[in-house]
């Protein structure tokens, strides 16, 4: 699987709240939290945005507030894959649990511009920025969190697991 989209590029220390700022918190739709993800740290990200584009962060991207709102209203507004310096501990996990695909990567951070078109092969640990031509090495996805991303998330791998157990034969 290959991923390939147009890159926006943010700094460091973006905050859950400028991710999904809270006072759409009450919101569950996630297409509804889409419309205002990353408003407060880009008025003009919601409409910007399109299917598969790809966002790119400095260190610590996802701190603050343990809310899955933020990486659900990434996921529902199309981006395809986060890249960043780092990740606050708990985004990176939600991120997973809730199906959003993400890389560590301090040289990719430096070597993406936004507006810069990046292509993403995790099963490779390959970030390719065909603006530039660079290629930039990560881990690949351990096979345990390809399936549950391939799966949706968390919840929808456990349903998925508990429907095949259903299934088979005892």
């Amino acid at each position: 699987m290959t991923i390939k989209g147009k890159a926006w590029k943010f700094g460091d220390d973006v905050n859950t709240d400028e991710i999904i700022p809270a006072r759409y918190l009450s919101l569950t739709d996630p297409l509804k939290l889409a419309e205002h993800v990353m408003e407060d740290a880009d008025p003009d990200f919601p409409a910007k945005v399109r299917k598969g584009d790809i966002l790119v962060a400095g260190k610590n991207f996802g701190c603050g507030s343990s809310r899955e709102h933020a990486p659900v209203a990434i996921k529902a507004s199309g981006v395809s894959c986060v890249i960043a310096k780092s990740f606050a501990r708990i985004f990176f996990r939600n991120s997973f649990n809730t199906g959003l695909l993400i890389f560590e990567s301090p040289p990719a951070w430096e070597g993406i511009n936004e507006g810069d078109i990046v292509e993403v092969n995790p099963d490779q640990g390959i970030i390719l920025n065909r603006t530039s031509n660079q290629i930039f090495k990560v881990a690949p996805l351990p096979p345990f969190m390809k399936e549950l991303l391939q799966n949706g998330g968390l919840i929808a791998h456990i349903k998925k697991r508990r429907e095949l157990n259903e299934e088979s034969p005892q």
